[in-house]
């Protein structure tokens, strides 16, 4: 199903389904209870991006903290779900799918997975998404009595019902992972808004995340690679990610990319252009443009999420634009440079200390909010990256790649990025 039609249907027959429930909680439903000192399940719906699983990482071991003997479920979309696996978040048979690519078949998997939850029985559900409405409407079917979720209060643009009997409001100045964290306190909280007794939380300065890796795995891997691509041999590897995914806004210009790689190659690095294979034709061009044997077209080359992290083992820097990979790389011990201007790094940056957020900071910067569900009213002139030149980001770069790169056991995080790089 097409994005535009999944917002379509969200915001006019989502709104009036969440009317309908909350009416209908209103007038029947069971009144609200408090948890108990051992939940039996727990389920936590997280439905959107990728990257949104890794900055909950905290948010799922503060809830393994406080609820040893609890079951932790989680509800993603299918397309999503390799994540939540690979992360090891819950036992297979505690993760629990809905199926977007056609209307009928969502219709039937909301029905199954309801019937499912609502049989174990839940204590609880922490609802992560902000403008998603099916995630809402999923936290009542599921028939939970404890519901935390985001309200809008008295803001526009994040009805999803009033039956969210947890509720804290979106806080537009708080990261993510904080947010997310909160909606674990709010269970237990019995002030307005139900977070308000929560300790004061810098922010966290690990995913709380791992995949574990076997070193001879690693070897194999880098050996495949390098057999793969014999350029990337004997020289430190930058990983560029150009793609825009879903929302192109998001995109640095190919044209910054392509200055940046070639200044990469005349210093003596190697290049990787990476992505998925709809990114091909743009890598294509990008490996024209640079015009050398040691940029190379690694679009495609990775088949799972898993082998994507093995990349990453392989390569010293991964230089891309907002999305996944920047938050997949904070699993790993490779540096990032990530891209931001249509949102920003405030509320979304990686978690870590090897990871900067580079922002330009011009004044329509960020544009994509919970408020207007990420939808930009941008002309297609996205200054607020264009602004962010190619020098400043090579000698950037450069500077990481002549530092020593960390080992993957040192675990010491600090905080979150380091000064954005300004356009001068």
């Amino acid at each position: 199903m097409k994005l535009q039609t999944q917002r379509w249907i969200d915001r006019w027959v989502g709104q009036a389904l969440c009317a309908a429930v909350s009416l209908w909680a209103r007038l029947w439903g069971n009144k609200v209870q408090v948890m108990p000192q051992a939940p039996r399940h727990i389920l936590v719906i997280l439905l959107s991006e990728m990257g949104s699983v890794v900055l909950a990482g905290p948010m799922f071991a503060a809830l393994r903290q406080r609820y040893p003997s609890a079951t932790v479920h989680v509800l993603q979309l299918k397309k999503n779900q390799e994540v939540a696996k690979l992360l090891g978040l819950a036992k297979s048979e505690h993760l629990h799918a809905l199926d977007d690519s056609a209307g009928l078949g969502l219709l039937g998997d909301i029905w199954r997975v309801s019937q499912t939850l609502r049989a174990l029985p839940l204590d609880a559900v922490i609802d992560c998404e902000l403008f998603s409405r099916i995630s809402s409407l999923m936290s009542y079917l599921s028939g939970a009595p404890l519901r935390a979720g985001f309200t809008p209060h008295t803001q526009e643009g994040l009805y999803r019902g009033s039956f969210i009997n947890r509720a804290i409001p979106y806080n537009p100045y708080q990261h993510i992972t904080q947010q997310f964290l909160s909606l674990v306190d709010a269970l237990d909280d019995a002030a307005m808004p139900r977070h308000k007794a929560a300790p004061v939380r810098a922010l966290p300065s690990d995913t709380c995340l791992s995949v574990p890796f076997d070193a001879a795995e690693l070897t194999r891997y880098r050996q495949k690679m390098h057999a793969d691509h014999p350029t990337l041999a004997g020289r430190q590897v930058v990983l560029l990610y150009a793609g825009g995914g879903l929302l192109p806004e998001r995109a640095w210009p190919a044209s910054h990319y392509a200055q940046l790689a070639k200044g990469l190659v005349d210093a003596g690095h190697a290049v990787g252009l990476i992505g998925l294979r709809d990114d091909a034709a743009l890598a294509s061009q990008l490996r024209a443009d640079v015009a050398s044997e040691f940029c190379v077209d690694l679009t495609g080359y990775t088949k799972s999420i898993r082998e994507l992290l093995m990349l990453f083992h392989a390569a010293q820097l991964l230089i891309t634009n907002d999305g996944g990979p920047g938050h997949f790389a904070s699993l790993t011990p490779i540096q990032t440079m990530v891209f931001f201007g249509p949102e920003t790094g405030r509320l979304y940056g990686p978690l870590g200390p090897r990871a900067r957020v580079l922002e330009a900071g011009v004044a329509c910067s960020p544009c994509l909010s919970a408020y207007n569900h990420r939808q930009t009213f941008c002309d297609g002139d996205n200054q607020c990256l264009k602004r962010l030149q190619p020098l400043p980001v090579l000698r950037e770069a450069l500077q990481i790649l002549n530092q020593t790169v960390p080992s993957q056991a040192d675990c010491s995080h600090a905080a979150l990025g380091s000064e954005p790089v300004l356009h001068a």
